[in-house]
């Protein structure tokens, strides 16, 4: 594909190219039904991915977005997350400086240049996409609203395309919870956040996931006063028990927890806001802040698209149902990234991608493996895991389990990490290795040889019987295998 074959950017539905005629018609959008080999609804990371994956084999694609190309990931997910997050990294590592005998003054964080560039970060990324697509000839972009009105069928911009196989990526937007006043408060989520210039003198974080958790520990790195409400009994409910609580305790020293508590009703303080929490015991408190940030969760855009309209089915909390192959129950429409709501992060929507696409394709059939996927939570200290928790793989077998601390390795005790730990789950019977969880230092860079095993269902001696660098911190992950009890 030359560079000199760019892809057409429809603004004005009345200018309208019939796919592989080379030809302009001018007749009017209600007059005819723009077809293509490929359509594909969303231009975050995942979706562009099969786009261009279509475009490569020579397809007309039509991508539509009404919204920035980059989808979450670059607009208002792992990109402005993760640049912030790092600069809380580097704050927390001086300020912890002194165990390593290293005396350092921290001077003031500048909390509007960390914005600035940010901004400037996703500004960049959403204008590399741009241009990657605009260099793509057998891309046509349509930067409107999209909706269906029939099995195939789509209504954008005033005119409506079919396609031959069609492709949801349409993602997730933050869910609001139904709380007394909240429509009276201004908040703060995942996507308003970012244009924020001044550091808040104190603010409320509804929501104890991985969302609100690293957001908490970005503001309060940066001298933020920091209060987490959450309503279950401990943070991050869906990772081991222990890790939940080393959270819990490392975060308390910089933040204040608020856990199994229940928002009774949001109101104005001022030019702040007042959040009404019933705590544990029943007693009411009132929690007053600068700001509000919401971070309740996610839910579906499929709502948005009138998926119904083209009969396609949805589960219970509104995201669109696929099999292990990416498919609808629609045939020639696939489902893809935030939009099923299985597993929501941006690595497991790029190989969603692929394997959708070698399935629509006509490629070697493939499945995904939604329990082999691994995740991370960016707060301080890191947390990653992969695969079961030890409730989940107790369920019908016996099992083996390994803990090994980070400073029963050379590098953790030189790190002066006292407290981060491994955990590996272990069949018995085959010494297949279920799932590991790790908290502290680098976890998201260690799980990523544990993921690789347990994507291969691979034993513990695929891992324990491989030579690795010592005294890397790689260490903790063959000690954690070597104590299994």
């Amino acid at each position: 594909m030359g560079l000199d074959r760019l892809p057409r950017v429809l603004g004005q539905p009345e200018a309208v190219r019939a796919p592989g005629s080379g030809d302009v018609s001018l007749m009017k959008a209600d007059q005819v039904t723009k077809a293509y080999d490929v359509v594909v609804v969303g231009a975050g990371d995942v979706g562009a991915a099969v786009a261009f994956k279509a475009a490569a084999t020579g397809r007309a694609v039509a991508l539509i977005d009404k919204g920035n190309v980059g989808g979450t990931c670059v607009n208002n997910g792992c990109v402005p997350s993760k640049t912030l997050i790092h600069a809380a990294d580097r704050i927390c590592e001086i300020q912890e400086a002194a165990r390593l005998g290293i005396c350092a003054d921290l001077a003031a964080p500048d909390f509007g240049g960390a914005m600035g560039r940010v901004r400037r970060t996703v500004e960049n990324g959403r204008q590399s996409l741009q241009r990657a697509i605009e260099a793509t000839g057998e891309i046509t972009f349509y930067p409107h609203h999209a909706r269906f009105v029939a099995s195939r069928t789509l209504e954008v911009g005033g005119q409506r395309l079919t396609g031959k196989t069609i492709f949801i990526a349409t993602g997730s937007r933050p869910a609001l919870p139904a709380i007394p006043g909240l429509s009276d408060v201004p908040f703060l989520t995942n996507e308003s956040v970012l244009e924020l210039d001044a550091k808040p003198g104190s603010l409320i974080m509804l929501g104890g996931g991985y969302v609100g958790l690293e957001y908490a520990h970005f503001f309060a790195a940066f001298g933020t006063s920091v209060v987490v409400v959450e309503s279950a009994e401990r943070l991050l409910s869906f990772e081991e028990p222990e890790i939940s609580a080393l959270l819990e305790r490392r975060l308390a020293g910089r933040l204040r927890l608020v856990l199994g508590a229940t928002v009774v009703e949001l109101k104005r303080d001022g030019s702040g806001c007042a959040t009404v929490v019933r705590q544990r015991d029943g007693s009411l408190e009132e929690v007053r802040a600068e700001r509000l940030f919401v971070a309740a969760g996610r839910r579906s855009n499929s709502d948005l698209l009138q998926v119904e309209k083209a009969g396609i089915a949805l589960d219970d909390r509104g995201y669109i149902r696929v099999d292990d192959r990416l498919r609808t129950n629609r045939r020639g429409v696939y489902a893809l990234g935030d939009a099923t709501g299985k597993a929501m992060f941006t690595h497991a929507g790029d190989k969603e991608a692929e394997i959708a696409w070698r399935n629509a394709s006509g490629g070697p059939r493939a499945a995904m493996d939604f329990a082999a996927v691994p995740h991370a939570v960016f707060t301080w200290p890191q947390i990653a895991s992969v695969g079961l928790t030890e409730v989940q793989a107790r369920a019908g077998q016996e099992v083996l389990i390994g803990v090994a601390r980070y400073d029963a390795t050379v590098m953790g005790r030189a790190m002066a990490e006292s407290d981060g730990f491994a955990k590996a789950i272990v069949a018995k019977a085959t010494r297949r290795i279920l799932g590991f969880h790790i908290i502290g230092p680098h976890a998201s860079l260690l799980i990523a040889e544990v993921a690789n095993a347990v994507q291969r269902k691979a034993r513990v001696e695929e891992i324990t019987g491989c030579m690795h660098v010592f005294p890397a911190l790689s260490d903790l992950v063959t000690e954690a295998m070597s104590n299994l009890e």
